[in-house]
């Protein structure tokens, strides 16, 4: 009866409760220390849904793999707003700055396409055009250059 769960929970905040209690209540998982370790790894992502996949056996034995929250749910917890703009093009509703269009990048790390910093920058960049978000007051959609200007390298040095 060994299986598979995977669901979205608040990160740090799930609960034995739905969704993930229904779903792990036929299984032989001590559910509150699912629940607990699920909270211990997604702490980070405070609030943010967050895809979580439990692997179970039948013995009780469980893994649990975290992903990443979507790059537009990292960039609108990150400005501090809950919904883009209707126009992105020209109805602004934030503005971040370079580091933190680096710590985005960071937290989405390998799900990104990007192999360097600078990469990861811009297709974080990309995200902030759809949504209708500056970066350093400027329009998203010059980033690309601006980085390939070189105005950012101190920042986007690779680690």
């Amino acid at each position: 009866m060994a299986g598979t769960i995977e669901v979205l929970v608040p990160g740090g905040e799930a609960d034995p409760g739905p969704p993930l209690g229904p779903e792990l209540g036929p299984t032989p998982v001590n559910v509150q220390e699912v629940v607990s370790d699920i909270n211990d790894e997604t702490e980070a992502f405070d609030g943010m849904e967050v895809p979580v996949t439990v692997d179970y056996e039948d013995d009780g034995a469980f893994s649990i793999s975290v992903g990443v929250p979507p790059t537009a749910a990292l960039v609108k917890d990150t400005a501090g707003f809950e919904t883009g703009s209707g126009e992105p093009q020209k109805d602004f509703v934030a503005d971040i700055s370079v580091e933190e269009v680096k710590q985005v990048a960071e937290q989405k790390g390998p799900d990104l396409l990007a192999y360097g910093t600078k990469s990861a920058a811009k297709e974080v960049a990309g995200t902030c055009v759809s949504l209708g978000v500056t970066i350093d007051g400027e329009d998203a959609r010059t980033f690309d250059d601006r980085v390939d200007d070189g105005q950012y390298d101190d920042v986007l040095a690779e680690a």
